[in-house]
């Protein structure tokens, strides 16, 4: 199961932001099929990097607990981001009323901070810091941070390149599948 999550989980994330793309060319993203399909790719992905972050955790010889923690609680925040725009937009008429429900969910105290500005950048952060502690542990070439960090900065800058985020951070954790388990027999 480890390592198809190794695998899944970035391809999971490069399926939401290609479904994402494809629906919004219509200019009516959400609600509806594509921004449920979008959005339970995303979800699968979010839920997948779980297994992820564990196994990667013995990995790093230094600040383990921390950034876990840090990490799963940005995730956390992620999965409750993307559970809540699925149940959002089944309860949506329209995209009008959607965006209604979401401001009024973000309005609940804490929400905004929590799940949509905060929360979801631990997780991303978090992520590049675990590659960048199990490199310097040597379980990771020097390079896997190197594609984690672009990878996780560039749905910041576009979302439209989510696909892209998901391809690089499977080739940043590919080193790590092609052992016969990620985790050492010593740790």
């Amino acid at each position: 199961m480890t390592r198809i999550a190794f695998l899944a989980a970035p391809l999971a994330m490069t399926g939401y932001g290609i479904t994402r793309i494809i629906g919004r060319l219509d200019d009516n993203y959400g609600p509806g099929a594509d921004w449920q399909i979008a959005h339970a790719f995303g979800l699968a992905g979010m839920l997948l990097f779980i297994p992820v972050i564990l196994t990667m955790r013995p990995l790093m010889r230094t600040a383990a607990t921390p950034v876990t923690a840090i990490t799963l609680t940005g995730l956390a925040t992620t999965i409750v981001q993307f559970s809540a725009d699925m149940i959002l937009a089944l309860a949506a008429t329209d995209r009008t009323d959607l965006k209604t429900l979401q401001h009024q969910f973000a309005d609940l105290p804490g929400v905004q901070l929590a799940v949509y500005d905060v929360g979801p950048m631990l997780f991303f952060l978090g992520i590049a810091t675990i590659a960048a502690l199990t490199a310097a542990a040597g379980n990771l070439p020097w390079w896997s941070p190197a594609l984690m960090l672009t990878a996780v900065l560039l749905p910041v800058a576009d979302l439209n390149l989510m696909p892209l985020t998901g391809l690089l951070i499977l080739a940043a954790l590919h080193p790590l599948t092609r052992t016969r388990t990620p985790i050492p027999t010593s740790a």
